[in-house]
């Protein structure tokens, strides 16, 4: 950094974001990508990713290659890690999910954290919590410690107060600027499903709603992206239903999944388990209307017949008919997709960034020297 940018920081808040790198692709991945990246060139706030997978010294990266000496060798690359870029953090960002990746990345960070005297927020991200917080007593005493729970859904604030746990709201964040709003007119049965391969999202849910799909549009497609353990029985699956024109793409990098919505013309998805996924929100700002399980948060960001439509999880005749009664019903489709992209505005940079800025601010000694910044243009 030269100079000049020093001097440029000065006053600044300084927030080191605990989070995975993009080389983890994932939800808490691309929401920590997009904050970082939203913060760059701030008047306000300089933030920077501590990321919870570095890359070890080169020493020891062929025992990465050994899947629990993998988990060693992250852990002693971490640690350091934290100490070094803490030190110099006016506000800790903690980004977390649940079960046993709690105990590798957020309570370390959390415990270098406090232990050099910096404030946390702690941005709880997993649809699993209500399972995780009953199992895990570790886990709902440090949530209560930390200086600040942050959520991004009405649905895990519930969670998080059905434990006696305090929590913020703050949306995920989605780029109108990258998801392009399109209206499809008429709709076609071009499928799109960009949930991983893992068991609590149930693509096989997915897959056997399309088979009901073809059997009235032999023509019908159905794109997968995405990656996982699942893989293998999901494509056997497939095959079985005798399904035609589906399309495993394989996992897409973020930047470029935005040309996969813009090519396809109805979002699907069928998890048993999920929070505030960020595929909604970008199957929202891209015009596509969602049919969609009603787990976990999804409920709470998508009123069934307002913002799209709802089926039980596991569901899959239900999902079937929903995406039918799109193709069949234009005014329908019409009605939820404007309806969806009225809801993605409050999403949007603009609307995120003053909450962050405050709920930063809130968590610092009055002595720290940071006032409060002004609301500006760029916050209305």
């Amino acid at each position: 950094m030269s100079f000049a940018e020093l001097q440029a920081d000065v006053g600044k808040l300084q927030v080191a974001v605990i989070a995975p790198s993009l080389d983890i692709l994932g939800g808490q991945a691309v929401q920590a990508d997009r904050l970082l990246q939203a913060w760059r060139d701030d008047p306000d706030v300089d933030a920077w990713l501590v990321p919870i997978n570095p890359v070890p010294p080169r020493p020891l990266r062929l025992a990465t290659r050994v899947k629990y000496l993998r988990t060693a060798v992250t852990e002693l690359t971490y640690l350091p890690l934290l100490v070094r870029e803490l030190a110099r953090a006016d506000v800790v960002h903690v980004f977390s999910a649940s079960y046993f990746s709690f105990l590798l990345a957020p309570l370390p960070a959390i415990l270098v954290a406090r232990a050099l005297g910096r404030p946390i927020v702690l941005n709880y991200r997993s649809g699993e919590a209500p399972d995780h917080l009953q199992r895990s007593a570790i886990a709902r005493a440090i949530l209560a410690r930390v200086d600040c729970n942050v959520v991004p859904s009405r649905f895990l604030a519930g969670v998080f107060a059905s434990f006696g746990l305090d929590a913020t709201i703050i949306p995920n964040i989605v780029d109108l600027e990258r998801f392009s709003f399109r209206e499809r007119e008429p709709l076609q049965p071009r499928l799109l499903s960009t949930r991983n391969f893992e068991p609590l999202y149930n693509v096989a849910c997915t897959l056997r709603a399309f088979r009901l799909v073809q059997d009235r549009w032999p023509e019908a497609t159905l794109t997968l992206v995405g990656g996982g353990r699942d893989e293998p029985a999901l494509r056997a699956l497939a095959s079985e239903l005798g399904l035609e024109h589906v399309t495993f793409t394989g996992r897409v990098h973020p930047g470029a999944m935005a040309a996969s919505y813009a090519s396809h013309d109805i979002y699907i998805q069928s998890p048993n388990i999920d929070n505030m996924p960020t595929s909604v929100l970008e199957a929202y700002a891209s015009g596509l209307p969602v049919v969609s399980t009603e787990a976990g948060g999804v409920p709470a960001m998508l009123t069934n017949g307002e913002h799209g439509l709802l089926a039980p999880p596991n569901d899959h005749r239900t999902l079937a008919a929903h995406v039918l009664s799109l193709l069949d019903d234009p005014a329908l489709a019409r009605r939820v997709v404007c309806g969806a992209h009225s809801a993605c505005l409050e999403c949007t940079w603009p609307r995120v960034r003053q909450q962050w800025l405050r709920l930063y601010q809130s968590t610092l000694p009055s002595s720290a020297g940071h006032p409060a910044p002004a609301v500006t243009g760029r916050d209305q």
